[in-house]
């Protein structure tokens, strides 16, 4: 016997004909000739090398071989039904595998999100890589994730980006800081001589800031530079200076700060949701896409959800 002479067609027959006992019931079930039936099971005989069926009773019934047959093509058809629905399921965007690329800041954005979507979609495997702006971008030149989260997205013709929530950025300062107790909005000059603990060069936030400051002609004498947005917190915290941090950085951890009123803060920025055009958009990252546009104000504060975010989809290439 070989295996691998048999075809679905032939175990298909004989499925038919031990459902229905008959060779002429089969050929009917399945639009055949009974002599095409016949001559199938022939082959499948002579293939298997063993007696598959007998006459009991005026009906076909497997042998002990036949039986085993019979189970196993059974067992094959169903798992093939499986396979049938689980490719459905991904064609549909239902089920398979999303890889998502953040940006250290955006950890307090994702997670919402992502639970929502996977309440939503629990057939869908997301892989969530965090890292700084470098290190995204390098994966993104890679193509190694499907979709990426930015506060500011990569340049470039194979860019395609669309804002999907706000995301200010607030100027903060320890709670006894001078600057907290002032009953008017501060000029920003009126700073310019403190200490500014900052994150590293192509730090998205660091790069919102530094633009900001040359739009107002103010450069600022003494800085610190922190690679990480908790330590410039805790920095700030004790004294050690004055930061700029996006505003998901500092919910629910404001112990010792404030935020200080200035003219011009706190900055206006974005979330980005961010792909490639060079590579094309998968069943789940389309799902995902549709979900933020029709879903999003359910995930997070509503009032930061931007108000075009029902077009997000028109943003990218989708086929």
């Amino acid at each position: 016997m070989n295996i691998r002479h048999l075809t679905f067609r032939l175990l298909q027959v004989y499925q038919q004909v031990v459902r229905t006992g008959s060779v002429s019931a089969a050929a009917r079930v399945l639009h055949l000739t009974q002599p095409t039936v016949s001559l199938q099971l022939k082959k499948l005989t002579e293939e298997i090398g063993e007696t598959l069926l007998e006459h009991k009773e005026g009906k076909l019934v497997p042998t002990f071989a036949g039986q085993a047959l019979f189970q196993a093509a059974s067992d094959l058809f169903s798992r093939f039904d499986d396979l049938a629905n689980e490719l459905a399921d991904a064609r549909g965007g239902q089920a398979g595998r999303l890889s998502i690329g953040i940006v250290t800041t955006a950890k307090y954005v994702m997670p919402a999100i992502l639970g929502a979507f996977d309440r939503a979609y629990p057939k869908l495997q997301v892989t969530l890589n965090v890292g700084n702006r470098a290190h995204i971008l390098q994966r993104f030149a890679a193509q190694e994730d499907d979709l990426y989260l930015f506060s500011q997205p990569p340049s470039g013709e194979l860019v395609q980006a669309g804002r999907i929530m706000k995301n200010p950025l607030q100027l903060i300062a320890p709670l006894d800081h001078w600057a907290a107790a002032q009953p008017q909005p501060l000029q920003f000059s009126q700073l310019k001589n403190e200490r500014f603990l900052i994150r590293e060069p192509g730090s998205a936030t660091r790069m919102q800031f530094e633009a900001w400051l040359s739009g107002q002609g103010i450069e600022l004498t003494r800085t610190m530079q922190i690679e990480s947005n908790e330590a410039i917190r805790l920095g700030v915290a004790s004294g050690l200076g004055l930061a700029v941090l996006s505003d998901y950085t500092l919910k629910h951890a404001m112990q010792g700060l404030t935020l200080i009123d200035a003219v011009g803060f706190p900055l206006h920025s974005h979330w980005y949701l961010v792909a490639r055009k060079d590579k094309r958009l998968g069943a789940p990252a389309q799902r995902f896409i549709q979900f933020l546009a029709s879903q999003l104000q359910s995930c997070v504060d509503p009032n930061q959800v931007v108000s075009d975010i029902q077009q997000l989809p028109e943003h990218f290439v989708l086929t």
